[in-house]
This record gives C-alpha cells, structure tokens and sequence, in this order.
C-alpha cells in the first residue's frame, strides 16, 4: 500500500520577511504537496484566506481548512516560524489513533548566541498525524470554541482555553484536558529549530526564569553546536 503525506502551513501574516521566506524554502525542500491558510493571502502551496483576527480560534480555523482541503493519509503541520530539516519530514505514523510529535528540536531566541531545549516540548508545530484523525479533533475543538463564546471574545484568552491544552494528546480529561487522545514521540536525524522572535504567539520560554512551573530538565548549548543548522550564517549574525 502507497502511504501519502502533506503539509499543511498556517500563519498569522505577521512575521520578518527574511524568516519567512528562509521557512518556506525549507518546507518546500520536503517535496511534499503543502496546504496552507493564512489571514492575507500568500503564494505559497494551496491556499485558502480565512478572513479572522489573530489569535487561538483563528488558527483551529486555518488547521481544519488545511486538513479538510488535503487528502493525503498523514500530515506535518508546520508554521511560519520553525525551521524544518528535510528528514523531518521521513518519519511515518504507525498507527491512525495517535498525535505524534517530533522530539528532535530546540527553541532559538532569534539573534541569541545559545539554544535551548526542555522535557515538556512537544510542540504543535512538530505534530504529525492521520488527516482524517486530526480533521475529528480539530471539529471537536472548534465546537468547544464555539459553544463557550470564545470566537467572540477579541481582548483576551478565556481561563479554560489554556487549561485544556494546545497540543492534542498531550493532557487527559482527568487533567482539565480536551480529550483522552494518545501522543507519541520521534526523533529526526536533524533537529526541527522552533525560532522565538517578538510576534511569537506564545511566549518564548527560552529561559528558566520565564517558566512558571520549571521543567524537570532543561538545556541549553551554543547556537554553533546545533547540528545541521549554521544559524549565524543563515541569518547574517
């Protein structure tokens, strides 16, 4: 049986131009078909404008219309500001019913001379899954979103939208989670570089003192010992 893969790309519009493009060209290294939804529109794989405010509800939004315009077996979601080696994109689910995330990867505070990386990061811009699954989880979420009012609320993030967790499988029910799906984990050869800059939508958690609740490991190495990357030269350091 022939197993087929996509990525799907979704962005806010707003992000530095150099870091944009050098994304791209990345993601497009991977030879994959790419489905991408944005704010404005981009031309970048097929894409669809979805004509929201930024923030969490818009980005389910643009997740479902990626997922439900592919149909490909499994999909890499990938966003504007993460930059992707291309054996990221060789690893394959093993089985329908699982979130898997890739645990190769570290956090760079753009222009810092250090990388960073934690026990609890497992990224959504690492997740890779089952179209069908994700498209189901992702409906449910929105149906959540809907239900509660949160679509409507344009000048905060409601309490329980980061109790439930952003990272599907990551937290149970029992948890305050969204749901009881399972996650996994892989380890591409080289390491996925998750690039912290001013519009991030997170927070950057590049260091210990942004933590809350510390991790239970947390490291951190010069930005020129990363392997595979040359950042400094890529970004003109």
């Amino acid at each position: 049986m022939i197993i087929s893969k996509a990525v799907i790309y979704y962005t806010d519009n707003i992000l530095d131009d150099n870091l944009c493009k050098t994304v791209r060209s990345f993601i497009a290294a991977s030879e994959l078909p790419i489905y991408s939804a944005s704010l404005k529109p981009i031309d970048f794989g097929d894409n669809e404008v979805i004509n929201e405010e930024r923030g969490y509800p818009s980005i389910v939004k643009q997740i479902i219309s990626c997922l439900s315009r592919s149909r490909e077996d499994y999909v890499f979601f990938c966003e504007h500001d993460v930059l992707y080696p291309k054996s990221h994109f060789e690893f394959t689910p093993t089985r329908d019913d699982i979130f898997y995330y890739n645990r190769n990867t570290w956090r760079w505070l753009l222009g810092s001379s250090r990388v960073i990386q934690h026990d609890r990061m497992h990224s959504l811009s690492t997740l890779c899954a089952n179209r069908q699954f994700a498209l189901d989880h992702y409906l449910r979420r929105q149906q959540m979103i809907e239900e509660r009012g949160w679509d409507k609320i344009k000048s905060h993030e409601p309490g329980w939208a980061r109790a439930i967790g952003y990272e599907p499988g990551t937290k149970k029910k029992k948890r305050g989670g969204f749901s009881d799906d399972d996650y996994d984990t892989w380890y591409s050869i080289e390491p996925v570089v998750d690039v912290r800059h001013k519009g991030t939508f997170s927070r950057p958690k590049t260091t210990l003192t942004e933590f809350k609740h510390p991790p239970k490991w947390f490291k951190e190495r010069p930005v020129e010992m990363l392997e595979g990357w040359d950042l400094r030269e890529m970004f003109h350091l």
